[in-house]
C-alpha cells in the first residue's frame, strides 16, 4: 500500500492551491501484529483530486479512516487543513466536520427521495436555503449521471444507481464545506 501512496503524481494539468489539505507524513497503523499501514508519506493540496486504489484489505479504507480519525494510527503525524488529530477532541471534532466519506455501505433514508435524501443536511445542518441546496443536490446528481432519479425513493434505484446518491451526497457536502 505505501508504495502506491508514495509514488509521485503527475499534477501539471491540474489547477491545484500550494496549500497543503491533507499532509501525512511517515504514518503507520497496526491492528495487533499485523501492519496494515507502513510508513505512509502523503501531501494532497486543496483543490486536488486524488484516487487511493488498491485489492480488497490493502488498507484504502483504514487510510481514510485514519484521515477522518474514525481508526486511530499508532505513529507518525497526520495533519488535515493545519490542525493535527492527536487523541485531543476538540481536534477531532473540527477535522471530522470537514472531512467526508462515502462509506461501502451507504444508508439512504428510504422515505424520503433522492433530492430530500440530498438536501436534509444542508438545509437543516448547514442552514443552507431550500432552493440553493436543491440546485446544488441536482448539480451533483448531474454530475454522477442520475439528475432523472430524484424524485424517485432509494428503493425505485439499483445499487449502484445509490451509490451514486451517496457520492453526489458527498460531493455536496463538500461543495457547501469549500464555500
Amino acid at each position: 500500500m505505501s508504495e502506491a501512496i508514495t509514488r509521485k503524481a503527475d499534477r501539471s494539468h491540474m489547477q491545484v492551491s500550494d496549500e497543503v489539505a491533507v499532509q501525512i507524513t511517515r504514518m503507520n497503523k497496526w491492528y495487533g501484529t499485523f501492519h496494515v499501514l507502513r510508513d505512509i508519506d502523503m501531501t494532497v493540496r486543496k483543490g486536488e483530486r486524488i484516487v487511493i486504489c488498491g485489492p480488497s484489505g490493502s488498507g484504502k479504507s483504514t487510510l481514510i479512516r485514519c484521515i477522518n480519525r474514525l481508526e486511530e494510527h499508532q505513529s507518525g503525524q497526520i495533519v488535515v487543513d493545519g490542525t493535527e488529530l492527536t487523541s485531543d477532541l476538540k481536534n477531532i471534532d473540527k477535522v471530522r466536520s470537514e472531512v467526508g466519506m462515502v462509506f461501502q455501505h451507504f444508508n439512504l433514508f428510504p422515505h424520503l427521495t433522492i433530492l430530500e435524501n440530498c438536501t436534509l443536511a444542508p438545509i437543516w445542518v448547514r442552514k443552507i436555503p431550500k432552493k440553493e441546496a436543491e440546485e446544488t443536490a441536482m448539480h451533483f446528481l448531474r454530475k454522477v449521471k442520475i439528475p432523472e432519479q430524484a424524485n424517485k425513493y432509494p428503493g425505485q434505484l439499483s445499487g449502484g444507481q445509490q451509490q451514486r446518491v451517496a457520492i453526489a451526497l458527498a460531493l455536496h457536502e463538500a461543495a457547501h464545506h469549500a464555500v
